[in-house]
């Protein structure tokens, strides 16, 4: 490798493996060599040979597996598989596209656990009220689709539902739970990202350089405008995408006071 002057010798070696790469001379699924081997390939330090890996796996194009090396990734092109956010309502039953992915993953872990920061404001509830919790890991079937499922259960609004007793159920089995103790189950979906911590990246199956989708999913009672129930989902974005099918919504009565004000 010829040496730029001025130009840091990590830089100027990330952009020689990242040449390989695009060649083809290093196809995915490709071990590097060793840090040793490459130091000698690109008369460098080993030192600047970890500052270029670095680089390129922050940047998704290389992947360490611990006690193996480090591989060249799979090209993305994006998103294999897609889970849709809406419900149907079926012959007074409720249904969601992602019902199957229930199926396909973990037993669901129960739990008693508190209103925070982040859950509060989204249930209209003070911090550090009691809830239910109910973790899952959750599979696509029919691709390679994983997602992390929190279902949160505010303990004084499951009172008179079978949720009390039966906390451990599916999205849809809960929204009917809902409907059956008299309430008209509404939705409110909201989307953020951010860095996904260690264990949420092994389990996810990502990629260092993964954005980790992470969607709150409210249910209100339409009449009431009460939080019910409150879903966390938690989904690489290299790997699953989101779809939503969208209606224009009829103002409710408030709405149209503040309007004519």
């Amino acid at each position: 490798m010829a040496i730029i002057r001025n130009e840091a010798l990590h830089k100027q070696v990330a952009a020689a493996m990242r040449q390989a790469i695009a060649t083809g001379e290093w196809p995915p699924g490709t071990q590097l060599p060793t840090e040793t081997d490459l130091a000698q390939t690109y008369g460098v330090s080993r030192p600047t040979v970890r500052l270029a890996v670095a680089a390129l796996r922050s940047e998704g194009q290389l992947d360490v597996k611990q006690g193996r090396g480090t591989f060249v990734r799979t090209t993305v092109n994006g998103p294999s598989a897609t889970m849709e956010r809406t419900v149907t309502l079926r012959a007074g039953a409720y249904e969601t596209p992602t019902d199957t992915w229930f199926g396909h993953g973990e037993e669901p872990a129960v739990y008693r656990t508190r209103t925070d920061a982040i859950t509060a404001p989204l249930l209209d509830m003070a911090e550090d009220e009691l809830m239910l919790g109910v973790d899952r890991l959750i599979a696509d079937p029919a691709g390679d689709g994983r997602a992390l499922h929190r279902l949160l259960l505010p303990m004084e609004r499951s009172e008179g539902t079978s949720l009390a007793q039966q906390p451990g159920v599916t999205p849809a089995e809960a929204y009917a739970a809902l409907a059956a103790a008299g309430h008209e189950p509404v939705w409110r979906d909201r989307v953020s990202a951010r860095v996904p911590q260690p264990d949420e990246r092994e389990a996810l199956q990502l990629s260092e350089a993964a954005v980790l989708l992470v969607v709150h999913r409210v249910t209100y009672d339409r009449p009431s405008g009460l939080p019910l129930l409150l879903e966390e989902t938690r989904l690489g974005a290299e790997s699953t995408g989101l779809t939503f099918d969208i209606e224009a919504a009829k103002p409710n009565r408030t709405q149209k006071a503040k309007a004519t004000h």
